[in-house]
């Protein structure tokens, strides 16, 4: 009887319509819609394959995994693709059910694009370690609440190598990411070549990264690479704002008679070269001089059999004026009766690595529960406004698998608790089902880490048991070396100048105390002031003598920000200290030294992820960690968007992997 209902738990844990944390042995990703797990798998060395699409996916999917295709075998998988899929409640063209059984596995889907995400599921109910075809059984009925879950890369600023934007796309396409933005055009550079206006891409008319950008050749190329992925290419001209590249090259702007006829000739070799139904037409951070400019390039785009894209705030369309429209900051509003795409709060370049991924995996895609005709679903975006070298660098610091994959799993599932407007960065207390969510996400993104993600940049560890309290912040006057009470005694209430200042426990390497966007995002305090002084502390228990790498960082570094280098011998420009069992830890050498503000300076190892971790000493038993987090304006001359915040978490040596075996816990109390 024990057994029978151990095993009915399990089956009720991996039920992905429930809010119940699914069972340990379960790491898809993202999760079915519906999902029972079944005891018996599927094993076999032979397999006999039927399907009306994909027949060389599939014998490829056979060989990799150490299996043979065989049409004598016994064991079979078989591909139907059906009228509709009756439990999905929208998106049947991606819609699929999948059953793993001992002998037989079945895929019924709409269409290829359904069959094409089953197999994908498929491929994450192998057994790990498996020399075999094993796959895990169960029955799974699945859908997506959003029909738009994709990525953006700037390579119009900063060019990305063909080869990077493939891997991203292969790898990505395995968690149902089905769009690839590709913005091409910036002030900086056009990426795109031309046979008619070579001179456009001369190195003379680039200002950054001279002589880089992408052939037709290639860009057919990723278009097919996309289809065979799964994955729908969006090609991004923007006009008429961010095209000082044109101007350099023309003498013309494209909003001029002069321009629009050029412009006119570009984007229909644009549109040849390029198989895809959407082109992105930007129009936004402009002045408009030319009031036909925006519906005369719509009416030509679509003439060449293009459906049109355009950021909002930009133009003001009607509906039928446009196809899509694409929400950029917190000004984007959608329209009734025209699709959008929500990328308001979806800027990975202010991101930092711990704290705005809690954020955007809890929050709902445009506040809404699932996908409808008026909105599609959601973008993340990279903007390289500043230099950022080496190309790894620009994948490591944005925190750009971790994100996507907590993208992926939200806007595969629809739902989420918030809209970047109640708890924000900040995870709630441990007993609520939020927490218990993202620590389910968090368990089955690391799994992932270290078997699907092996070798690529994927900063990200363990963080769901990494505790602090924090003080009240106490006013310092402008004062940041100021001290205060919590740096003679630690104490859960502090007594100052006549006024009772409290702590409170948080859980995270990353906090935020006080977010990049300032109240627009919530964080740890409500109503952040500058001029205080907070702290933060916990003891870390470790079960030996050892020496471990610490990432520790105070002021994680925007992508998109010309912000000067510490000083030497500082952390930052607020004053912030830390201490390890009472001995200062003192910062790197910083590699970055220019005094002079520019975004063709690149930055270098300013943020954690992007250096070795420091080296420290971890003592057997309980280890204090104590910070000192002062806080002056919330812009300096130095950094614009000054982050009040800290992540501070042990990690190996080598920074691949979170220390194990520690328990961060500010009462000294061992887990339960």
């Amino acid at each position: 009887m024990k057994h029978v209902l151990h095993f009915l738990f399990s089956l009720l844990c991996c039920l992905a319509v429930s809010p119940v944390v699914q069972a340990d042995d379960c790491h898809l990703l993202p999760r079915p819609q519906k999902f029972t797990r079944s005891a018996k798998s599927f094993h076999s060395e032979t397999v006999k394959i039927s399907t009306p699409v994909l027949q060389g996916e599939w014998e490829d999917f056979v060989t990799e995994r150490g299996g043979k295709v065989n049409e004598r075998a016994n064991a079979l998988i078989e591909v139907k693709l059906v009228p509709s899929i009756e439990e999905a409640v929208q998106n049947q063209a991606e819609a699929y059910r999948l059953t793993v059984a001992p002998k037989k596995i079945t895929v019924e889907a709409t269409t290829e694009q359904g069959v094409y995400w089953a197999m994908q599921t498929l491929a994450q109910l192998q057994r790990d370690g498996a020399k075999k075809l094993h796959f895990e059984g169960c029955a799974i009925t699945d859908w997506p609440a959003f029909r738009v879950r994709g990525f953006l890369q700037d390579v119009g600023r900063s060019y990305i190598s063909v080869e990077e934007l493939k891997r991203e796309i292969e790898v990505l396409s395995r968690f149902k990411i089905n769009v690839f933005h590709f913005h091409l055009t910036e002030n900086q550079s056009w990426r795109l070549e031309s046979k008619i206006f070579p001179m456009l891409n001369d190195s003379v008319n680039t200002t950054r990264m001279p002589g880089k950008y992408y052939t037709l050749e290639e860009a057919r190329e990723l278009v097919d690479f996309c289809k065979k992925h799964g994955m729908t290419l969006i090609p991004e001209i923007d006009m008429p704002g961010h095209s000082a590249a044109f101007i350099r090259t023309f003498r013309h702007d494209m909003q001029s008679p002069e321009g629009m006829k050029i412009l006119k000739l570009l984007v229909e070799e644009v549109c040849e070269t390029f198989d895809v139904p959407y082109l992105h037409i930007g129009t936004d951070e402009v002045k408009f001089t030319n009031k036909d400019f925006v519906p005369e390039m719509v009416a030509f785009v679509r003439s060449k059999g293009k459906k049109v894209i355009s950021w909002n705030p930009g133009w003001h369309y009607k509906p039928g004026e446009i196809d899509m429209t694409h929400l950029w900051s917190y000004r984007g509003k959608a329209q009734p009766g025209i699709p959008a795409i929500d990328s308001r709060f979806h800027y990975l370049n202010h991101f930092d690595t711990f704290g705005d991924i809690v954020a955007l995996y809890n929050s709902k895609i445009y506040n809404t529960e699932q996908g409808s005709d008026d909105m599609a679903g959601t973008i993340l975006a990279i903007w390289n406004d500043r230099l950022v070298e080496p190309e790894r660098n620009i994948i490591l610091e944005n925190n750009f698998y971790p994100n996507m994959l907590a993208m992926a799993e939200r806007a595969w599932l629809g739902g989420g608790t918030e809209y970047f407007d109640k708890n924000g960065t900040i995870l709630p207390s441990e007993d609520t089902e939020e927490f218990k969510v993202f620590a389910d996400f968090e368990r089955r993104m690391i799994w992932h880490k270290e078997h699907t993600f092996k070798g690529y940049p994927f900063a990200y560890v363990k963080q769901t048991n990494v505790k602090w309290n924090i003080t009240d912040a106490f006013p310092n006057g402008g004062d940041l070396a100021k001290a205060f009470p919590p740096e003679e005694e630690l104490k859960e209430t502090y007594l100052y100048e006549g006024r009772e200042y409290k702590t409170r426990e948080v859980v995270g390497a990353g906090i935020y105390l006080r977010h990049v966007w300032g109240k627009s995002v919530p964080a740890f305090y409500k109503d952040p002031q500058e001029n205080h002084t907070a702290y933060a502390y916990t003891w870390v228990y470790s079960p030996k003598e050892q020496e471990v790498g610490l990432w520790a960082e105070f002021q994680n570094y925007g992508r998109s920000e010309m912000d000067l280098p510490p000083r030497q011998g500082t952390w930052d420009y607020k004053g912030s200290r830390i201490w390890l069992n009472g001995t200062e830890i003192m910062p790197p050498v910083w590699s970055a030294t220019h005094r002079v503000k520019s975004n063709e300076t690149a930055l270098g190892n300013e943020n954690c992820v992007a250096r070795p971790p420091l080296k420290v000493h971890l003592d057997k038993g309980w280890n204090k960690v104590f910070l000192k987090l002062p806080v002056g304006k919330f812009t300096t001359p130095e950094v614009r968007l000054v982050k009040w915040m800290f992540t501070v978490v042990f990690v190996t040596p080598d920074g691949e992997n979170a220390v194990e075996g520690l328990i961060y816990s500010p009462q000294k109390k061992f887990l339960k």
